[in-house]
Formats: structure tokens, C-alpha cells, sequence
């Protein structure tokens, strides 16, 4: 009922020790000795949902145990609290004018958060179109007031709201269910009373009139035009969740008003020139009591605000009058029917996460859960009442008072404001502070630091031991056949519930070098701009109506036993029902043949949106822009990742969509077409069941044989093609020709790794920190040890040192397919104490200051990731993109097994230390003095 983020503190705070496992952090500590496929927490508006998954009976039991009493019996000492939610540390007790320092993990994750426009916009949407309740607050916690959170406050939230009254169970897969009831009850229900919890959220009270909220912003570094920053939007509140099938309707109602270049909304916005995407949180929002709808425009001028507001009005006038089109409806009914049969490796957190808001208001999670039933109900109604959408659109839209217009500008001061703010609260926390206070709160600090210094005893939580780790992986069938004369083509037949999966690879080599940096953009707007005898909108409408989707994307694949050999190319990918696999294929085949890239509108709204999109998202992934460009000038791959994915891409669209003039990019598009739209270098991959496989070889081979060659020599743009064949190992076959997949791979022996320094300055008040250092290939010993080394520094040292002491909400290590291990942090306070303690971390890795138990830990946590499940539409997809064999994969797993506390002290020495291999760095984040004045570092 406040903005100090109590639920949000409490499910961090719950997972750091409870009765039956008094140790410090068993959520992360699980990490390590389980083959969980998934572990987290989430707290949404009114819930909070603690999820885990494993294929290991005995590790599901440990998991369940370690939630369950985490949950209901945590440890919350006054400690706890100050480690997890916030802290103040003084750095002299006697000294009044020594400023107060706040620190903590939640802090710094919600200032992280609301580093994003698109976030803050949203919370203030949700905040003010509810404001009777809870949704009239910040459930995260408002930074500013996160402070002002008691230790008992926290303890009376959870004796009120963590009670098995108030709490929900969810279990999906095939383990037996008796055993799960069973344990629940022993460990939980068992020693409860039930009780009347009372955290039921009342229905909001309807507006008699419609309401207007403006609110600012921080300005967008990345904005094509700093003049058009200003977002607007429309929202209208919608009946209640738990009424499930109005709730369906209105979801595919929403759908049919904003989705896709035929719907009204994005031909009245969208194209209309004003804005550069749609507002935050637009389209049907399910996930508080009542629904609501919202649209509106990002990117627009403020003068403009009236004029999206008009255009909203006539666009619902229109739909309440004219309706939507018969084939719009059956697309969308396509799309879920696809959906319902695509299988995915996290279908049952899915599940969990649909059913949840409904079944928290006590609406009914089975009934949710029958959209075949719901599906029927809603066609039956379109049949009986031609006009049932029209009623809709003016039930709830039209006629709806309760209907808010929520404006945002730019602030050029916002950022500022903030940190004055956050300097004027500290300031009189401090004065309201008497000396004992102060002495007190030193004590706690430095009780804390001993605390967090010390060495933990884990040996209460369970564990699985290496020995439970299968020691041969399952083998995965594959032929790979040519078709058409000579591309290979790869069949995977697996159980993929009627949906055909395929995937064609094509080489860039012959493209020249200054046109890569545009290649991203190709795979944009290649399925998006119309083909052969279809404009835009008719293409998308086929998609729609016959695909589950078809997307483009650049891909870099590193070599496995070369760090300076790589394959690039770009993957074309699509899935659909078996009946429309031919008309999947004619769509690709007019794609490849006619691709259209006249359209220059169409172009630049496409341009405004990825743009828009890419800067949006910075500050949600701003480690990993980090990590690929510190690892730039380390390998070739390196370079050309930074150049298709990194922060060179986003400066690219950026410029892109400031052009006057956009002609001369649409003649490189079609140039790079030219080079990447025929059989040479082209390899095919097709997921099907069995008896999809005959129809499935004749739609590639029709497809095939419509494409064309190059009708030329490929230019040598690089100098050293390497050919390499990827074998199918014992697991897979080959036809009677020996036909396999042939890899041509770009080698630069003459390339020189180099160190390179560079800072971002971005307006964010939290930093993402990125180290990079080259190591060794795939195949070679070396890099299994620095696989489990990644993960031994990541649980025993860097999580302590940035996490819980440096208050960052997230860092670690990892290694990539690539050779290149990074170090990294993620919404983080800090940035050259964070580079430090990378260091310290391959100091105490050299100093072999772990345990044996600390490698079999490491081993259980990398295996889960190697074993995780892999949906039948992937399985293979390692051999046909990267040319890994079953065989090579058991090779490795093999070197991970024989992984020893000596081989990890000696992959520290060799790979990661000071001046033994190339380092880079890379910092987003605010501006930093230190960094300025150091001409080592460059500054973009």
C-alpha cells in the first residue's frame, strides 16, 4: 500500500536463510548444487512468484524443500534486512558532515529501472488509471522512498501476506504429483492454521469523466530527433480478469486494433509520420484485476499531443462502425492455434505465469487454461452476432468514461532533479540522526562487512553430488541430404506436435566489407516491406495467416578450434502448421526471387521503429552492449558482433533515421540482396515429424529450385576461406553420396588482439560494466576449465563482492562458444571498484582459495546449463549452425567431468591474468571524472 517496495525487498530477503537452511543467500547458493533448469523470483503488481524447474526427480525435492521453507519460515533478523533491501554506511561516526552513503541490491535495480522512459511510463500509466488501491503504487519500490522501509514493516507484511491462506501452488511436467502434495503438506500446510488473510484487492470505482496526467522524463541520447521525445497514450480500464472469456475476447480484440501493418491503429499512427513507435504498454494489459487497453504514439512533437489524441478517437469510431475484416480474424485465430501447438523448453513457466493474476483474484485457472473451449465459444459468437467485435469496441471504448490520457515530455534537468532529490533525502535522514544513531549504524556496517567477509557453512542445504549427472548425453538423430544439385539440407525428425520448423543458413563472404554494418537492417525489413506480387500489408496478412512468423537475423558463428576463425552469415527462420508448409515455402521462394525495397515510407517507418526500439532497450541490456564491446578488439568475430549487434549498430540506426534522404540506403539493401539471396553457400535444416519428412523434402527441393545463383565467381573480399565440413558424427547419417554440410569459415592469421578502454556516458544514475580477455576455443581442454571457473568465481567471490557488498543487482563471469571469458555487471552502483574486484577475483581464483566441494558445486551448475532441455524445433540446431557433432559435444563433456581444482588454478594463471592474454573494457554509465582524465580510456 506504499512505494517503499516491501513485496518487492521481501522476496529478495526471503531467499537468505530461513529455519531449516540458517545459511546466508540459499537461493544462490542453490544455484550451484542443483540441475535446476530454472530458478528466480518475480514480484508483479499483486503477487509475488517464486519459480523453479529441474529434470531430476531428487533435485526437484531439494528445490521444493528450500522454497517452501525460504517462503513460509525465513530467517528475517534485522541483519538480513539491512544486507538485501538498503543500507547506510558512515565512514566516521564522529564526523556529522561525512555524508551517508545508501547502498543495497533493490535500491540500485529500481533506480536501474527507472533509468528506462518506456518504465516509467508504464508505472505511471498503471498508477494513475487505478488509483483507488495498490496499483496506485510501485510494488518494485520508488527509489526515493525504498529508504523509508522499517525492519518491522517487513516482518508484519510477511506475517500478513506469506501464509499458506494466501499462497497458490503450481507444478507442471511429469513427476509424479502425490509426491509433490505430500511434501507441500509436511513442510508447509502441516503447520499452519488456515486463517483469513483479507489482501483481496477491491474493484476500482468508474470514473464519471474522463482524466489527463502529464508527467517528464529524462531526455533520449539516442533519439532521431531531439525536438520529438514527447509520448502520449489513451488507456481505458476493462472489466474484471477472472471473467475469463471477456478477458479472451478483449485480449484478441486488442490484438486485431494494434497489431501489425493492417491493423487501424498502426495505419492511423504508426504510418502517420507523427512518432516513431507505439506508446509503452500498448494493447490489452491482463495483469491486474481489472484489464485495461492502452494505445498511443512514442517520438512524437508535444504539439502533436492533440493530434494523436484525434486520430485515436476516429480510429475506434471507424472500428465501432466498420469492423474488422474476416481474414484479419482468421490470422489471428491461426496464430493461436499455432501457439497452442508450438512446444517450448519453459511451456510450464508459461502456463505459470498466464493463470497467475487470474487465479490470485480467485478467478478460475482451469477454465483459463481451455483456450480450445474459449476459441469455439468465440467463434460461435462472431457467427451468431456479425456485429459482436463492433458491440465490443463501443461497450468498452466508445462509451467507457473511465479513460485516461497520460502525456510524457523531457526534462533536461530530470536526471538531475533525481540525484538532488536522493542527495536532499540523505541529508535529512543525517540530521534526523543523533551521534548514538550514527555509532550504531557504523557498528551495523562494519558488523555487516565482517559478516558478509566470513566464510559460509552450506552443508544444511541439499545437494546433488557429480555422480547424479548422466555421463553420456542422448543422441540426436540427423540426415543431411543434397537437394537441388548441391545444398545440403538437414532433417531433423522429432515429435513437434504437427508445426514444421525450417531454417536456412547464407553466407556473407562475398559480400563487401562496408556493407556488413548495414546487414542487420536487411534482416529488418526484409519480410517486411512486401514481395513479388504483395505490397507490405498483403505480405504480412500471409504470414499471418499461413506462418507461425518468418524473421531474418545476422548470426556470427565462432569456429571450435580456431579463436580467429568464425562463419557469418544470416539465418532466415519460419515455422507452420503441416497443411500450409507449401504456402510457407512459395512465401520464402518470392522473398529470395522479388524482394521489394521501393517502398521508401514504408522504409522510414520501419527505420523509426528499430531505432526507437534499440535505444529503448539499452538500459534493460546495457551488460551485454558492454560485454560486446569489450571483446571488439580481441577476436575478428569480435569486431564484426560489435558492428552487427553492439552500440556501433545503435549510433547506425540513429543516423539512419535522421536522413533527409534514405534512397541510397535502400540501393545497399538491395545490393546486399544480390549477394545473400541465392543457392551459393546456402545450407537448409527442416524439424518435422516423421511423416511430415516426404512432403517436407519436396517443399525445400521446389523452393530450392526456384532460386538463382550468383551467375558469378564470388569476389575473394577475404583472403582466407578456410572449408570445413561438419560431420555428423555416430549419431547422425549421411546419404549414400556422403553428403554433409560444408562450412566455409573466414580466417585472419594476421589479425592482432589489442587492449581498448571505452566509456559510454549515458544520462543513468546505475552503471553496466563489461571486461573481456581472449582464452582458448571450444575443442581445446582449456576451455572446459574456464567454463567452471566462470561459474566458481561468479558463486564464491563475485557475487559477494558486487552483489551483496558493492549493492549491484547483478555480476559474474561467463565463458562464450567464442573463447572469450567476460566479467560483468548489471545495474551496478559502482564501475572502477567493480573493475578491481575482477581482479581481486583472478587473484583469489590463482591462490586456489577454494574447495573441492566449491569445484563439484561449479560442475553441477555449468552441467545444468549443458543438459538443459531443448525443444523439438532446436533439436540439432548446434550441428547445423555451428557444425557440432553429438560426438564433439561428448568429447567436451567429457573435459568438463575431468575438470580438477589444479587444472582451474592453472587456467587462471595461464588464460586470465594480468598480461598474459589481451584485455578490454567497456562502461555504460553515468559520466565519471576518473575515467575522463585517464587518456587510456576512450570516451564514445
Amino acid at each position: 500500500m506504499d512505494n517503499t517496495g516491501v513485496p518487492h525487498i521481501l522476496e529478495h530477503t526471503v531467499l537468505c536463510g530461513s529455519q531449516k537452511y540458517p545459511c546466508r543467500d540459499p537461493f544462490f547458493k542453490m544455484l550451484n548444487r542443483s540441475l535446476s533448469t530454472f530458478m528466480n523470483a518475480f514480484t508483479a503488481s499483486d503477487y509475488t512468484l517464486y519459480p523453479f524447474s529441474t529434470q531430476n526427480p531428487k533435485d526437484f525435492q531439494n528445490l521444493l524443500s528450500v522454497y517452501l521453507d525460504a517462503t513460509f519460515f525465513p530467517c528475517l533478523r534485522e541483519l538480513d534486512f539491512w544486507q538485501e533491501g538498503w543500507r547506510l554506511e558512515h565512514e566516521d561516526p564522529s564526523d556529522p558532515q561525512t555524508p551517508l552513503i545508501f547502498k543495497g541490491v533493490v535500491f540500485n535495480e529500481m533506480k536501474g529501472a527507472f533509468t528506462d522512459n518506456e518504465r516509467i511510463f508504464s508505472q505511471h500509466l498503471q498508477n494513475r488509471l487505478l488509483p483507488d488501491h495498490t496499483y496506485s503504487v510501485v510494488s518494485g519500490g520508488d527509489p526515493l522512498c525504498i529508504p523509508e522501509l522499517t525492519w518491522e514493516q517487513l516482518r508484519r507484511f510477511h506475517a500478513t501476506h506469506y501464509h499458506p491462506s494466501n499462497a497458490r501452488f503450481f507444478t507442471y511436467g511429469n513427476f509424479p504429483l502425490e509426491q509433490h502434495l505430500k511434501q507441500i503438506h509436511e513442510e508447509a500446510l502441516s503447520k499452519f492454521r488456515k486463517i483469513e488473510p483479507s489482501t483481496t484487492v477491491p474493484a476500482q470505482r468508474p470514473w464519471d469523466s474522463p482524466r489527463e496526467f502529464q508527467i517528464t522524463c529524462g531526455p533520449d541520447a539516442f533519439a532521431a530527433d531531439p525536438s520529438k521525445q514527447t509520448t502520449v497514450s489513451v488507456s481505458y480500464l476493462l472489466p474484471d480478469i477472472t471473467d475469463t472469456f471477456e478477458a479472451f475476447t478483449l485480449s484478441l480484440l486488442s490484438s486485431l486494433l494494434i497489431s501489425g501493418p493492417n491493423s487501424p491503429f498502426y495505419k492511423a499512427l504508426i504510418e502517420s509520420g507523427l512518432g516513431t513507435d507505439f506508446s509503452p504498454d500498448a494493447g490489452y494489459n491482463g495483469y491486474t484485476r481489472e484489464a485495461y487497453f492502452s494505445v498511443g504514439l512514442q517520438g512524437i512533437a508535444e504539439k502533436d499531443i492533440e493530434t494523436v489524441r484525434v486520430l485515436i478517437d476516429r480510429t475506434l469510431d471507424e472500428a465501432a462502425q466498420k469492423g474488422f475484416e474476416d481474414d484479419r480474424i482468421e490470422a489471428l485465430l491461426h496464430k493461436l492455434e499455432i501457439q497452442m501447438k508450438h512446444q517450448s523448453t519453459s511451456f510450464g513457466l508459461t502456463l505459470t505465469s498466464y493463470v497467475a493474476s487470474c487465479w490470485n483474484h480467485d478467478g478460475d485457472p482451469v477454465e483459463l487454461l481451455k483456450l480450445g473451449d474459449q476459441l469455439v465459444k468465440f467463434r460461435q459468437c462472431l457467427k451468431e452476432n456479425p456485429d459482436f467485435l463492433k458491440e465490443k469496441v463501443k461497450q468498452y471504448f466508445k462509451n467507457n468514461q473511465h479513460k485516461l490520457t497520460l502525456s510524457m515530455r523531457p526534462d533536461d534537468k530530470y536526471h538531475e532533479k533525481q540525484v538532488q532529490m536522493e542527495a536532499e533525502k540523505l541529508r535529512q535522514k543525517v540530521q534526523s540522526l543523533s551521534l548514538e544513531d550514527k555509532q550504531q549504524i557504523y557498528r551495523k556496517g562494519l558488523e555487516l562487512r565482517a559478516l558478509q567477509s566470513q566464510p559460509q557453512d552450506a552443508s544444511c542445504l541439499p545437494a546433488l553430488k557429480v555422480s547424479d549427472i548422466e555421463p553420456t548425453m542422448p543422441v540426436t538423430e540427423l540426415d543431411v541430404v543434397l537437394a537441388a544439385g548441391d545444398t545440403p539440407v538437414q532433417y531433423c525428425e522429432q515429435p513437434t506436435n504437427g508445426v514444421v520448423y525450417f531454417r536456412a543458413f547464407s553466407s556473407l563472404n562475398s559480400l563487401p566489407r562496408e556493407l556488413r554494418r548495414y546487414v542487420p537492417l536487411f534482416c529488418r525489413v526484409l519480410t517486411k516491406m512486401g514481395c513479388g506480387v504483395l505490397d507490405y500489408r498483403e505480405q504480412a496478412q500471409q504470414i499471418e495467416l499461413k506462418t507461425g512468423g518468418m524473421t531474418v537475423s545476422p548470426h556470427v558463428l565462432p569456429d571450435d578450434s580456431h579463436l580467429d576463425t568464425y562463419e557469418q552469415g544470416v539465418l532466415f527462420s519460419s515455422l507452420c502448421l503441416d497443411r500450409n508448409l507449401p504456402d510457407m515455402m512459395h512465401l520464402w521462394a518470392e522473398i529470395f526471387n522479388s524482394p521489394c525495397f521501393e517502398e521508401e515510407e514504408r522504409f522510414r517507418v520501419l527505420v523509426k521503429m528499430s531505432a526507437q526500439e534499440l535505444a529503448n532497450g539499452i538500459p534493460d541490456a546495457g551488460h551485454l552492449y558492454a560485454s560486446v564491446r569489450a571483446s571488439q578488439t580481441l577476436t575478428p568475430a569480435g569486431d564484426l558482433l560489435e558492428t552487427f549487434s553492439g552500440m556501433d549498430q545503435v549510433r547506425l540506426m540513429k543516423n539512419i533515421a535522421e536522413m533527409e534522404d534514405v534512397t541510397p540506403v535502400l540501393r545497399t539493401l538491395s545490393l546486399i540482396g544480390t549477394h545473400l539471396l541465392t543457392c551459393d553457400d546456402m545450407r537448409c535444416s527442416m524439424n518435422m515429424t516423421p511423416q511430415q519428412r516426404p512432403r517436407a523434402e519436396q517443399e525445400v527441393e521446389r523452393f530450392l529450385g526456384t532460386l538463382g545463383r550468383g551467375g558469378r565467381e564470388p569476389k575473394p573480399v577475404h583472403p582466407h576461406v578456410v572449408e570445413k565440413p561438419a560431420h555428423s558424427g555416430p549419431g547422425g547419417n549421411a546419404d549414400a553420396c556422403g553428403s554433409q554440410i560444408v562450412r566455409k569459415l573466414i580466417t585472419e592469421p594476421t589479425f592482432q588482439p589489442c587492449q581498448m578502454k571505452t566509456h559510454f556516458p549515458l544520462p543513468f544514475q546505475v552503471n553496466y560494466v563489461g571486461e573481456c580477455i581472449r582464452t582458448v576455443p571450444y575443442t581445446d581442454p582449456g576451455h572446459a576449465s574456464l567454463k567452471i571457473l566462470a561459474r566458481l568465481m561468479t558463486a564464491k567471490f563475485l557475487h559477494m563482492e558486487i552483489r551483496e557488498k558493492g549493492g549491484a543487482y547483478g555480476g559474474g563471469a561467463k565463458l562464450s562458444h567464442s573463447g572469450v571469458f567476460t566479467f560483468y555487471s548489471y545495474r551496478d552502483p559502482n564501475s572502477m571498484e567493480t573493475l578491481q574486484a575482477f581482479g581481486k577475483a583472478v587473484d583469489w581464483a590463482k591462490s586456489g582459495a577454494f574447495t573441492q566441494q566449491d569445484v563439484e558445486e561449479a560442475k553441477l551448475s555449468v552441467f545444468s546449463a549443458v543438459d538443459a532441455p531443448v525443444a523439438p524445433s532446436d533439436k540439432g540446431l548446434d550441428h547445423f549452425l555451428y557444425g557440432l557433432s553429438d560426438e564433439m559435444k561428448q568429447a567436451h563433456r567429457e573435459q568438463l567431468f575431468m575438470v580438477s581444482h589444479d587444472s582451474l588454478v592453472a587456467a587462471s594463471h595461464t588464460y586470465l591474468g594480468t598480461g598474459r592474454s589481451p584485455h578490454g573494457v567497456a562502461i555504460l554509465g553515468p559520466e565519471n571524472a576518473e575515467i575522463a582524465q585517464d587518456p587510456s580510456w576512450t570516451i564514445r
